[in-house]
């Protein structure tokens, strides 16, 4: 602990990222990329972008993106703020909807970002259990004593998902309080909330590309609401960083947006492998959640998950645990290509004998 940092900075319990190790010929199934790369027009896009243009600032609304945004959600562009990557969207929307004098609530298993927010930005929250099943009870969320309300749909880490109707019930049943959907993994069969955002002023959906459209390393994040939300969040960005994308990543996420079948077609991959992955993950005695999302989330009665992951890891294959106590016996495993999960399941194999 330096004597030069703020108050602040000395109670921080800082996000750890998952681990990004540079050993070669390493199965890396720890931190749910994509395992393919992204549109070739994504790629041609961010070539032409390249150019003697970069000297000058970018576009501080992102216009263009948000109008492609907007054209595939059925919004406007006054409905859509963008940011770089989602975890700033969200960071903007602690600190812009969520920083009340009532408790900002989200479940007690979810995306480790939330509290690390809650922590540098000072805000009061308070955790809701998930049930016995590891999935979010609508229920739970309709107490009247919120300042807000945060979630993963699907949720992280254990890719359980809500449907529509369960969702309306929470925002609907919340009129007073911003209830924020993180989105992240939607498009790997969950069920998304945009539909809801012409009838609730309330409601904030956020999205990233880093996910489904392969574009972790560009960090393009967005977030879609009423204009009042959007507006707040343009009000602390531009109190932070008014260029939080650059041109390549503006000129790469619209192509991403635009290229529809390249999409449909890489994520639907992603799905076949993920039923796959579970299916024998399953056949060698897993329990695997079901998943909505590009990862599983699965345990084996009779081998600790920590043990399980230092096994792997000697195989050369990282995946991801948790050691929050409720799920400290399971590994999520990130979706990787056929011959990757089929690594995997063979060093599984091994290792149980």
């Amino acid at each position: 602990m330096s004597r030069f940092w703020s108050r602040l900075v000395s109670t921080l319990d800082p996000y750890v990222p998952g681990e990004q190790p540079r050993i070669q010929n390493l199965v890396k199934l720890n931190t749910n990329e994509h395992p393919y790369g992204p549109s070739p027009r994504v790629v041609a896009a961010i070539a032409q972008a390249n150019s003697d243009d970069l000297r000058l600032y970018p576009d501080p609304t992102s216009l263009v993106l948000r109008q492609a945004i907007a054209r595939r959600e059925s919004l406007v562009p006054e409905q859509v703020f963008v940011g770089n990557g989602s975890d700033e969207v969200l960071a903007h929307a602690f600190q812009a909807l969520l920083k009340q004098e009532r408790p900002l609530l989200f479940p007690d298993i979810t995306y480790s970002f939330y509290p690390v927010y809650c922590g540098l930005y000072q805000i009061f929250h308070r955790t809701v259990a998930l049930d016995d099943a590891l999935v979010i009870r609508p229920e739970d969320y309709l107490q009247g004593d919120a300042g807000g309300i945060i979630f993963p749909n699907p949720n992280a880490p254990t890719g359980r998902g809500l449907g529509l109707d369960a969702l309306e019930r929470i925002v609907a049943g919340n009129p007073d309080v911003v209830v924020v959907i993180d989105e992240a993994y939607v498009d790997f069969g969950g069920v998304s909330a945009t539909p809801l955002i012409a009838r609730y002023p309330n409601l904030l959906v956020v999205q990233t590309m880093s996910k489904s459209r392969s574009l972790a390393g560009l960090r393009v994040g967005y977030a879609m609401g009423h204009p009042d939300l959007i507006q707040g969040l343009d009000r602390v960005k531009n109190s932070f960083n008014s260029y939080p994308l650059d041109r390549l990543a503006q000129a790469g996420g619209v192509a991403a947006i635009e290229d529809e079948d390249y999409f449909q077609r890489t994520r639907g991959a992603v799905i076949q492998s993920r039923e796959a992955l579970s299916k024998g993950l399953c056949a060698l005695g897993f329990d695997v959640l079901p998943s909505l999302a590009n990862f599983v989330f699965a345990s084996h009665p009779k081998r600790p998950a920590e043990e399980l992951a230092a096994a792997l890891r000697e195989r050369g294959i990282i995946v991801r645990h948790f050691r929050h106590p409720r799920i400290a016996n399971f590994l999520r495993i990130t979706v990787g290509t056929d011959a990757q999960c089929g690594q995997l399941v063979a060093a599984c194999n091994e290792i149980l004998g």
